[in-house]
C-alpha cells in the first residue's frame, strides 16, 4: 500500500473526514499528514518517510496485536496505551485497512455527540 492508496482509503471512510498537516511549524514534523473525524485524529504518517502509520487502538487489544503481527510496533509520537504503529514495509493491505477502519470507528464513536451514538447492543 502506498501513500496515495492509504490517503484514498482514509478519505473513503466517511464524508466528514478531514486531512491536515497540523504540525507544520514543528521542525521534523512539517510533513505529517493527519486524518480527523469529529475533529480528532485517527490516523497519521509522515509523507516523506512513509515507513510507519500510527492509528488509535483499544488498549486491551494492543498486546494481542503485537504478539500476532511482527509489523505492529510502538506509535510514532503517540501514547502507547492508545496508539499503535504499523510498519508499512511488512504489513499487508487488508490488515492495514482493518486497523485504520477500527481506529476511525473508535474515534468517531468516542467523540460523536451522545444523542447520535448507537446503543451498545447495535454496534
Amino acid at each position: 500500500m502506498n501513500i496515495q492508496d492509504l490517503r484514498d482509503y482514509c478519505l473513503s471512510l466517511s464524508d466528514d473526514i478531514e486531512e491536515k498537516t497540523p504540525f507544520a511549524k514543528f521542525h521534523g514534523a512539517e510533513d505529517v499528514l493527519v486524518f480527523y473525524v469529529e475533529g480528532h485524529m485517527f490516523c497519521y504518517f509522515d509523507i516523506n518517510q512513509f515507513d510507519t502509520v500510527t492509528v488509535k487502538c483499544q488498549p486491551e487489544r494492543i498486546a494481542e496485536l503485537k504478539e500476532q503481527f511482527d509489523f505492529i510496533e510502538e506509535p510514532y509520537n503517540g501514547n502507547r496505551k492508545y496508539w499503535i504503529g504499523i510498519r508499512m514495509s511488512q504489513a499487508d493491505v487488508a490488515t492495514v485497512k482493518t486497523l485504520v477502519e477500527n481506529s476511525f470507528l473508535l474515534v468517531r464513536e468516542s467523540y460523536r455527540p451522545k444523542k447520535t451514538r448507537k446503543p451498545a447492543s447495535d454496534r
